[in-house]
């Protein structure tokens, strides 16, 4: 599960709660094959006798029997090497060999390195030749089968995008397609306007002493400039804000707020500088060039930003590090406005919000209960804000803070020369300068990011197939059976515990594909009716839609929960898991191949998206997901000692998890808990599900030239869906911030847990993938 109340540049989705060439077979004689020629000759043929003639007739028949035979004979040695093998018993199965077959069998075999011991690396055995023969394209700074199949996905909808206006079937697409044209600067409107748009948004916000040597700060005010950024633009600064579930009465909506407000992505790019330095060097730099972009004097606008930089290395060190935020109980504090206000009065928060809920005709009162899920933050922050407002350059830096968070929001939507001036930053933190791909293709994935719902329409229409759905829907069933089925196995979990898990697991609610609404025109035009978008205004329609976002997310006050509402576009490859709705979401992006086709066998399904689902299905169950019951409701539902065993079993999955590394740094077990457990428990929970359907199912033939047994070939399937290649930068970003694994460790580290991969590829214990101590929670 990630950290609440991320807020992102205009999305609108939120982050989610918690989240995931082919071989051409040749046939032909090699030059040392032997080549038998029969030569006739029509004189010598007359000259036989009767008796002569009938004996050489016999003698070729033998011959061609005896050839027949021992090809038959090959290829039944073949069939049975290849044959499915269960339970010991070897069966003569003949592989299949249609064209469907022959092609997942060569996609498969392609991305393997049969080379390596499956029991020593079973990541390199099943990816190194995907990895080899896909290099991370230039400008990307990872690549892997999820951004293969996003870039797919961005064709079908680039392909609709691009036609006449009039083609698309509601006013809420041909929106979206305004959107994408106003990225793509078909009027060059972008460049001509260069950075006009952003000094005139600054001078909306009360002005920056970069851009106004006359900059009178005595008159500045902070609550009116944090009332304009986070109020009118939507801009977080300081702290984040938002209405969602709340987590102990999950059918209505209240106010959350939480701590935010750094640039970089995380705490320890500020804190530890020694390490980060070349971070602190670049982020520095490029603010500076953006700051002379915008008519700055090179040395004072360096001066400024450092300053800015400075502020932000004191909020991170107030700011609590994410690993040690797991623990949901603990960070959730109910408080009235005016005890918020006690604990954190910079500002004063009952006109805060009633300047936010004036946008939606709403009031509120001192006695307005809200969320805070950071007061230990909030307070250390009054006392910093305090220090800063008791001197007018104490104010500046504020100011210039502020301007800044405005800035780094929107300088995306401007010209070339601000954008080219984020890509040393992005270097040193990526390894990748990017903007190397299409313009366009940056644009669909903008566009889906902020109208999502518009693009799904336009992407289920094209390609997803109803009966995707109503299989996706099975295998959910399947899997959820096969989780719930091992319960009966945790001798950790008392019995009250296990009966409320069982009812939780049941209550879990899916949806797959896509909202019923994105078919319906009249409803998806409603979704976006006060949303404004025109083709040459890439800047203002950004500005739009981040007022629109705040206007939508503000709208829930007081309003009931709806617990079937999306929190991620159809295009996505990804799914996720709510736990205040105890709902699992997988949508159309991602029910293609590799994670799942019709056509594949059940084994490579299962590996795919079965464990997709299972992944999901164990958020509900991780250590963050447990604390919510089935209703979507935080509490104590556990028994004390079985929640004692179960931080013991979970103890071992951080510890396991630390002594993995990558780049020489270590993997944090704590941050990646919650992933981890998901993975091991989604793996494990997929494979029963497998073996279970496969029991009642005709035995499928095995797929030709690989000598695998449908069981391995579930798991070679689960390995594959991970094949990727990242560069040092990025894989070094993705072990600071990130809370899952890198994709190899996902792979090994589930798969070492798991005795039934060890049966299967017959590892001895104490091999590296099966290693004598094991791991397991669900």
């Amino acid at each position: 599960m990630s950290v609440k109340m991320t807020k992102y540049k205009h999305a609108e989705f939120a982050d989610d709660d918690t989240s995931i060439g082919s071989v051409q077979f040749t046939e032909g004689i090699s030059s040392s094959a032997t080549h038998i020629r029969y030569h006739t000759s029509t004189s010598m043929w007359h000259k036989r006798s009767m008796l002569e003639k009938s004996l050489l007739i016999l003698v070729a028949t033998l011959l061609f029997v005896i050839m027949v035979l021992a090809f038959l004979l090959g290829a039944a040695d073949t069939r049975i090497r290849e044959a499915t093998i269960l339970n010991g018993n070897p069966k003569l199965v003949p592989p299949c060999l249609t064209e469907d077959c022959i092609r997942i069998a060569s996609n498969i075999l392609e991305a393997m390195d049969t080379s390596v011991d499956p029991c020593e690396d079973f990541y390199s055995y099943a990816c190194n030749g995907w990895i080899k023969a896909n290099p991370i394209p230039e400008g990307k700074s990872s690549w892997g089968t999820f951004m293969k199949l996003e870039q797919e996905n961005q064709l079908v909808v680039k392909h609709v995008l691009e036609k006449p206006i009039d083609n698309l079937k509601s006013k809420a697409e041909q929106k979206a397609k305004l959107y994408y044209e106003s990225c793509l600067d078909v009027n060059d409107t972008i460049e001509e306007l260069g950075a006009k748009p952003m000094l005139e948004l600054i001078n909306k916000i009360g002005g920056w002493i970069v851009t106004n040597s006359s900059f009178d700060i005595s008159i500045w005010k902070l609550q009116k400039v944090l009332q304009i950024l986070q109020n009118k633009y939507n801009i977080g600064a300081l702290f984040s804000y938002a209405v969602g579930e709340d987590d102990r009465n999950s059918t209505r909506h209240i106010i959350q707020i939480d701590q935010s407000g750094l640039t970089l992505p995380t705490r320890e790019n500020y804190l530890n500088k020694t390490e980060h330095a070349k971070v602190l060097a670049a982020y520095l730099e490029y603010m500076t060039k953006v700051g002379i972009l915008l008519n700055g004097e090179p040395n004072a606008t360096q001066a400024h930003m450092q300053d800015v930089i400075d502020f932000e290395t004191q909020l991170a060190n107030i700011t609590t590090p994410n690993e040690q935020r797991r623990d949901e109980e603990s960070l959730y504090h109910l408080m009235s406005i005016a005890e918020l206000q006690e604990l954190a009065g910079f500002i004063d928060w009952r006109k805060f919000f009633e300047d936010a809920l004036r946008i939606v005709d709403k009031k509120v009162t001192q006695k307005e209960n809200v969320v805070v899920y950071a007061p230990e933050y909030l307070e250390k922050l009054a006392h910093l804000i305090k220090e800063y407002e008791e001197t007018p350059r104490g104010k500046m830096i504020l100011n210039n803070y502020f301007v800044w968070q405005t800035i780094k929001t929107f300088s995306g939507c401007l010209s070339k020369a601000f954008r080219d001036a984020y890509k040393g930053l992005r270097k040193v933190l990526l390894g990748s300068e990017g903007g190397e791909e299409p313009q366009w293709r940056y644009c669909i994935a903008d566009t889906n990011n902020v109208l999502g719902f518009a693009i799904g329409a336009i992407f289920v229409r094209e390609v997803f197939q109803g009966d995707s759905k109503v299989q996706a829907e099975s295998m959910v069933n399947n899997v959820r059976i096969a989780f719930k089925s091992n319960f009966k196995n945790l001798n950790w979990m008392d019995v009250e515990t296990r009966t409320s898990a069982e009812l939780k697991a049941d209550a879990i609610s899916d949806m797959i594909g896509y909202p019923e609404f994105i078919l319906h025109p009249d409803q998806l035009n409603e979704r976006y009716s006060i949303l404004e978008i025109r083709r040459d205004a890439y800047f203002e329609n950004n500005i739009n839609l981040n007022q629109y976002g705040l206007r939508k997310n503000l709208e829930k006050i007081n309003e009931p929960v709806n617990k079937t509402t999306w929190s991620m576009s159809p295009p996505t490859v990804n799914a996720y898991y709510t736990p205040t709705k105890n709902q699992m979401v997988f949508p159309a992006g991602i029910l293609q191949k590799p994670f799942y086709d019709a056509k594949y066998p059940s084994s490579l399904n299962y590996g795919g998206m079965g464990v997709v689902v299972g992944h999901e299905l164990t958020h509900g169950f991780d250590d963050q997901g447990r604390e919510f019951d089935k209703d979507g409701n935080l509490h104590q539902w556990w028994n004390n000692k079985t929640i004692e065993k179960f931080k013991e079993r979970t103890k071992c999955v951080v510890d396991q998890y630390n002594k993995y590394k990558v780049n020489g740094k270590s993997i944090n077990g704590n941050q990646t808990l919650g992933e981890n457990i998901a993975d091991n428990g989604g793996l494990k929970a997929a494979y029963h599900a497998y073996l279970d359907i496969a029991k009642k199912q005709p035995e499928q033939p095995p797929l030709p030239g690989l000598n695998l047994s449908h069981r391995q070939l579930f798991f070679v399937a689960f390995a594959q869906v991970w094949c990727s290649s990242v560069t040092n930068e990025s894989a070094n970003l993705q072990i600071e911030k990130d809370a899952h694994s890198p994709a190899r460790i996902r792979v090994l580290g589930s798969l070492s847990n798991l005795k039934e991969f060890s049966k299967e590829f017959k590892c001895k214990p104490g091999s590296k993938m099966n290693p004598k101590k094991k791991c397991e929670v669900w």
